[in-house]
């Protein structure tokens, strides 16, 4: 199972969405633009995510693509080098997540249950940023 989520600018998740792992990465971009947080400025994703008609769909949407090409592009698309590195964020965020055992060795069975524990987790994650730290 593949975890492909929305994260905010402090390594915060906001929304997750569970494919099969043999499901292409960016089937799941239509349901993740559908978790309904505000319209986000910047789509950053891996090579995976590459695609004319992804990249097409974000602009339509008024979201610009940080996607880097794939190599076997005649002449690749230009990308925000520069956002693309705040791609790291994203990727802390699933470190922290993965500190939950049971996120990271994948012990549900189902994907409900999975869901339900990726929900506390995040939870979890989001808790400090509530709590008054006076």
């Amino acid at each position: 199972m593949k975890i492909h989520a929305l994260a905010d600018g402090q390594r915060r998740p906001l929304g997750f969405i569970l494919t099969g792992g043999e499901a292409l990465d960016y089937s799941a971009v239509p349901d993740r633009l559908a978790i309904p947080v505000g319209k986000p400025r910047l789509f950053l994703a891996d090579k995976g995510y590459d695609g004319n008609f992804l990249r097409e769909e974000l602009l339509i949407h008024g979201i610009r693509p940080v996607i880097p090409p794939k190599a076997n592009w005649k002449r690749p698309p230009a990308y925000d080098l520069r956002a693309y590195k705040d791609l790291n964020r994203i990727e802390r965020m699933f470190n922290r997540l993965k500190q939950f055992r049971r996120v990271a060795t994948r012990y549900d069975k189902t994907r409900k249950s999975f869901s339900a524990f990726l929900a506390m987790a995040a939870a979890k994650i989001w808790l400090p940023s509530f709590v008054n730290r006076t």
